[in-house]
């Protein structure tokens, strides 16, 4: 294999960010297979894996070759929310580490979360002290159409943002929301904050530019739109300035959507990507596991471009 990959294929897509690895069932990865996979991730940010065959004690495994888990709660259905119908367990007890996202409903009872609506961009578990370096989605049933699941690159969305937005927000912190869930629903635990001032609403404060503890390199860490706040800046003079930096991080030119296929993995970078899902018909049955690996505390550390950390810029030349 050519570009310092000797045992994986690694073929960058037509985008700002993302990757196909080519290397066979991934169960059977050696450690020099595991590290090549590793580096193609800190490439291209997203790495995708066709025509696995996993069972969660499977993506259990492989999920745990790159780090120690980030166990969450199950994700809620938006129709058990409205007391449509009742909420499953949404996991194998046996597996705690695998979240399952689905719409699909049996029996009265919905077997896993985030439904089939629109799930705008975000990152995982932004609002959390510390939030998780890498999702791994594997893909199980898919519809026909819809449901593509959409990144942006934020390496990219800061390094091209113009000279004067950069000198205005480089120093700037970000208080993220944990009150709204990325499908737009109040979560159970903050039913009394639904109205509150969003300064002063439960979440984490991180910086707004993001240094990658791997590579170096600087990123936008905007988690999500919603009730987020730039510390210190009157509200409307911070919702004006992540309006436009939204709209810079979330421009066609940045992005990738995934084209999901039954078996397919995807595994993303959380410091360094946004993604998004699109809406399918409700009729459909979608249905994927996910594991989430814990991460470090978000930080800003201007010079660690300059040490060399990483080389600036996507290698397109590592395939």
């Amino acid at each position: 294999m050519t570009g310092g990959y000797a045992g994986i294929e690694v073929l960058p897509l037509n985008a700002a960010l993302g990757a196909e690895v080519r290397c066979g069932d991934i169960r059977r990865l050696g450690e020099s297979g595991i590290r090549e996979v590793r580096k193609a991730w800190l490439d291209h940010v997203v790495v995708l894996f066709r025509d696995q065959q996993l069972s969660d004690e499977d993506l259990v495994r492989f999920g745990e070759r790159f780090g120690e888990f980030q166990v969450s709660n199950a994700l809620p259905s938006p129709l058990a929310r409205e007391g449509r119908v009742r909420q499953g367990a949404g996991r194998d007890e046996r597996f705690p580490q695998v979240t399952v996202v689905s719409n699909v409903v049996e029996d009265g009872i919905a077997l896993g979360g985030l439904g089939d609506g629109e799930l705008v961009w975000h990152t995982d578990m932004n609002s959390f002290e510390i939030p998780p370096d890498q999702t791994i989605l594997y893909g199980i049933e898919i519809p026909a159409a819809g449901g593509r699941t959409g990144f942006t690159n934020m390496y990219e969305a800061w390094e091209s943002l113009p000279a004067d937005l950069k000198a205005r927000v480089r120093h700037l912190q970000i208080k993220h929301d944990a009150t709204i869930d990325a499908a737009g629903y109040l979560r159970r635990d903050f039913a009394d904050a639904a109205d509150g001032d969003i300064r002063t609403l439960p979440g984490a404060v991180h910086p707004l530019v993001r240094t990658h503890p791997e590579t170096g390199r600087d990123s936008l860490y905007l988690g999500r739109r919603t009730r987020t706040w730039l510390v210190g800046l009157p509200v409307a003079e911070s919702d004006a300035l992540l309006d436009e930096l939204w709209a810079h991080a979330t421009r066609p030119a940045l992005t990738w959507f995934q084209e999901w296929r039954p078996g397919d993995v995807l595994m993303w970078d959380n410091r360094c990507a946004m993604h998004y899902r699109e809406p399918f018909d409700e009729q459909a049955r979608r249905t994927l596991h996910r594991v989430v690996i814990r991460g470090s505390r978000p930080f800003h550390d201007p010079a660690a471009a300059s040490r060399g950390a990483h080389p600036r810029g996507r290698a397109r030349a590592s395939a």
